[in-house]
């Protein structure tokens, strides 16, 4: 399995035109659990499934995500509309690995912070540290439970957890 990722070419696909691909998708007759797809829609794994398995057929970056549906501290495009932001999508399993660029630029970060109602004063700290030298940064997650269920081909997230919080698992 990792050979087959390891031999495909990666595909790149910006939010919007996955948006576009799956409304298309949509008027084709295509059914999804949430079909009501709009710009601002926070993907869920059909549609990322649909984008890698259906459209792309290979592992997919898709990047650009609108800053609505991201944090706050991701560096906003030039656009205005979306941040510098990626997911790297599977077969199989959806998001892998998300990423993005830090906001370097104190006055836009604070002017983000008051847009999603967030207490600039508890966050001065983090605020400040792009008065006083802060450099440009970039971070990522790894879903390490879904590349182990990717490269085991399991096909429930539920038997690679190491330690399983369901339901009736746990003794108190």
């Amino acid at each position: 399995k990792l050979n087959s990722v390891r031999n495909s070419e990666f595909k790149v696909t910006t939010y919007t035109e996955a948006i576009e691909i799956l409304k298309q998708a949509v008027a084709n007759g295509h059914k999804f659990e949430v079909s009501d797809i709009e710009f601002g829609l926070d993907l869920g794994t059909e549609h990322e499934r649909y984008i890698c398995e259906q459209v792309n057929k290979a592992p997919t970056f898709v990047t650009n995500y609108p800053k609505e549906i991201k944090a706050f501290y991701m560096k906003q495009n030039e656009d205005n509309k979306t941040v510098a932001a990626v997911d790297l999508l599977v077969p199989g399993i959806g998001e892998l690995v998300g990423g993005s660029q830090r906001e370097d630029n104190y006055e836009k970060l604070i002017k983000r912070c008051k847009e999603v109602n967030i207490d600039i004063d508890q966050l001065e700290w983090y605020n400040n540290l792009r008065l006083y030298g802060y450099y440009k940064s970039a971070g990522f997650g790894l879903g390490f439970e879904r590349l182990i269920m990717y490269i085991t081909g399991a096909s429930n997230i539920r038997d690679v957890i190491p330690f399983p919080r369901t339901p009736k698992n746990l003794l108190f």
